[in-house]
């Protein structure tokens, strides 16, 4: 037995590749209207995110200003060290602010674009093989997935990264329908690009893309294994120019390797950012301390009075300070409202489609379509689930293209066999599933929309009683209408929570707070839940600020950087000072101070007369300053848009540079001010290299203080 989907729609394989892909003009409105709509939501209030996560803005500017910078990803001009991923993503912003300038937009408008473009590539690949309808319903879903709305409006590495992964899909299937190897050399490239966006998560796709081709390619099997090898050269090529170029390049005349404590970048891809992400087991990771879980989590036991914060190996955090391990993380309070709405619902029409496909030929293009983007799903969510290491909620979004494919194939494809009892009762039992989870989540944030997921419930009752029902084929088509309004209300509420909320600092996620470890967090801009890492309290209730070391009002007596004291007593983060509580100054001296000189989980936020004091003579020095961690330093780089020297690098933990190396520096006239505070750095590693340097620079020096800032003039000793 075939089955009845067993040739592409509206495609002949004697098609010239053109024609094939022209779009008619109907077709093209549908396409024009998405895209569009997809523009104005991610462009809207863009600029209300400011720089975003200033850490990687940093890195822009400093692209923007040396050539030398742009190429390895340096935190600053001076090339004193990276960012703790490659480049490729820092490039493309890099080169729109040397033409258009520093700000937000030129910032973050290059992943608006990526956001466009991979919505525009995930529609033609589905439309291409089931029709407009599957194209639209896939470009729509994922358009507005929360998470999508957050990383295409952010810039992180996450929006390119999405991007090329979606292409790598194009190219593979490409080469399934035609069995050229032109485009599995062409997917090894796009891996490749992969990589030097985010190093080894791109290599989630790889099995996906790898069985689905030896599965349903065309040709022998023994030369579909041999177009994969040439696929696997050509990512070897197309990622190992720019890690060969750093490995063999003088380390003297190179920057220091952000995220390794070797200077290697072979460290930082196999160590940090590789199988320390699955283990937990990675030197420097964003948590307190800067060293690994287990000392991470010793240190926040020691800071926050005997109790570490909820997700961090406190209450609330069982399996981990990365929260808890496990089957159902995608759906825990952390990553539920970000990523899934869908998954249940993309399950079941990817297994109901895959049935469909029957006995069709081995090289059936509707299987070989459904099964990448289901192995994608399964492969990713498995890693994501159990991975022991760093782990942060906007991660999902490598989840959104395959659940939002899969609706839309899944969906379309069990439509058009709907006269199938079985298959309406799967369209039924969807359509219900989807609106069961959006209840469950839209209920954890009960005072957001609060009618929304009541009119979700209804709508989803009558929308699978009407797909049941074979004899009503008009309410049908008005029922699958409302089951797709209804499946995307939850989504669509979040997205544009997000695109009407700031989002900035190393740590976000999408729509109202759910919980979680950063900003947007547990304890968030809405109250939330308790525990947390993040605004409202680190490890306390987000209303109230209670925590075991003491009351907290406002922020760790007045520390609290911007943005961060949200959820209890004042709303008075965003001013140093504005907050008292009895934990304050304890806590201000453990995390080597917060609030106007920045810190770690936001950049600092200089004066005018701090600017000033900056800018002067700045042409003389290599740095017009140094400071404790990147995103401290990032802070002050960006207002007066000359080099700061980040010590320590993201979180201060790492060893760049050395005590010797900065007075070296120090003696030729490089820097000009040291600038206290920072988080991190030395304040729970007595052994760092910001902690050497930082007892070195008070001793020497005499500190001055500007607002509220801390500093020392390097070229004015004591003596």
């Amino acid at each position: 037995m075939t089955s009845v989907l067993d040739t592409p729609t509206g495609v002949s394989p004697s098609e010239d590749g053109r024609r094939r892909w022209a779009v008619p003009r109907p077709d093209r409105w549908g396409l024009g209207i998405l895209l569009t709509a997809t523009a104005v939501l991610y462009l809207w209030n863009l600029s209300i995110n400011g720089y975003a996560n200033s850490f990687y803005s940093a890195a822009i500017q400093a692209g923007s200003q040396s050539w030398k910078a742009w190429f390895f990803g340096s935190s600053d001009a001076g090339n004193s060290i990276t960012v703790d991923k490659p480049p490729v993503s820092l490039w493309i912003p890099g080169i729109s602010v040397r033409i258009f300038g520093l700000n937000s937009w030129s910032i973050l408008v290059p992943q608006v674009l990526m956001g466009v473009a991979s919505v525009a590539l995930l529609y033609l690949i589905v439309k291409k093989y089931l029709g407009v309808s599957a194209g639209l319903l896939a470009g729509a879903a994922l358009a507005l997935t929360p998470v999508a709305t957050l990383m295409f409006r952010f810039n992180n590495p996450d929006a390119l990264l999405v991007l090329l992964m979606i292409a790598a899909v194009w190219a593979t299937l490409k080469g399934i329908e035609d069995g050229r190897i032109r485009w599995m050399v062409l997917t090894g490239v796009l891996v490749g690009i992969g990589f030097l966006t985010k190093q080894l998560q791109v290599f989630l796709v790889i099995p996906p893309l790898a069985i689905t081709y030896l599965a349903f390619g065309q040709h022998t099997w023994l030369k579909r294994l041999g177009h994969l090898i040439t696929a696997l050269v050509a990512m070897l090529v197309s990622a190992g120019w720019w890690v060969l170029a750093v490995t063999f390049w003088p380390k003297d005349s190179r920057p220091f390797i952000g995220g390794s404590q070797n200077n290697s970048i072979l460290e930082l891809t196999f160590g940090y950012n590789g199988f320390g992400r699955l283990t937990g087991n990675e030197t420097g990771s964003v948590v307190p301390g800067g060293g690994n879980r287990s000392g991470a989590a010793e240190a926040a036991t020691g800071a926050f009075g005997g109790q570490a914060p909820g997700g961090v190996g406190g209450p609330g955090g069982r399996g981990g300070m990365w929260g808890e391990t496990g089957l159902f993380r995608m759906f825990q309070p952390e990553q539920g409202g970000q990523i899934a709405w869908l998954i249940p619902t993309a399950l079941i029409l990817g297994i109901a489609a895959l049935v469909l496909c029957g006995r069709s030929s081995r090289t059936n293009i509707h299987r070989a379509l459904i099964s990448v983007w289901m192995l994608w799903l399964l492969t990713t969510t498995a890693v994501f689930s159990f991975m022991s290491g760093i782990f942060h909620a906007y991660y999902t979004v490598a989840l959104a293209p395959a659940i939002a494919a899969l609706v839309g194939a899944g969906g379309v494809m069990c439509w058009k066999a709907r006269d199938t009892y079985g298959v309406r009762i799967v369209l039924a039992v969807a359509v219900a599933v989807t609106g069961a989870m959006s209840f469950f989540l839209l209920n954890r944030s009960s005072d957001f929309v609060p009618w929304l997921r009541w009119v979700v419930v209804v709508l989803a009752v009558v929308a699978a009683v009407a797909l049941v029902v074979p004899k009503w084929p008009r309410a049908a088509a008005i029922a699958a209408a409302v089951a797709i309004v209804m499946g995307l209300a939850g989504p669509t509420a979040y997205a544009l929570d997000t695109v009407t909320t700031a989002k900035n600092g190393p740590i976000v996620s999408a729509g109202p707070s759910q919980g979680g470890f950063g900003p947007g967090g547990m304890g968030g801009r809405r109250g939330g839940m308790r525990g947390g890492f993040g605004p409202g309290g680190f490890g306390g209730q987000a209303q109230g600020g209670q925590t075991p070391g003491g009351q907290i009002s406002g922020g760790f007596g007045g520390q609290m950087p911007p943005g961060m004291a949200q959820g209890g007593g004042q709303q008075g983060g965003a001013t140093p000072g504005a907050g008292t509580g009895s934990a304050g100054s304890t806590m201000a001296e453990r995390f080597g101070g917060m609030g106007g000189p920045g810190g770690f989980m936001q950049a600092s936020k200089p004066s005018t007369q701090l600017v000033e004091l900056l800018e002067s003579d700045s042409d003389e020095y290599t740095w017009v300053a140094a400071t404790v961690t990147a995103m401290s330093a990032a802070g002050y780089q960006l207002a007066t848009q000359d080099p700061v020297m980040p010590i320590g690098g993201f979180n201060g933990s790492d060893p760049s540079p050395t005590l010797a190396q900065f007075q070296e520096y120090v003696r030729q006239g490089k820097i000009h001010y040291f600038i206290g505070g920072g988080m991190m750095g030395g304040g729970m590693n007595a052994e760092g290299t910001a902690t050497q340097i930082r007892e070195w620079v008070t001793a020497n020096y005499t500190e001055k203080t500007v607002g509220s800032v801390t500093l020392y003039d390097l070229t004015q000793p004591k003596s």
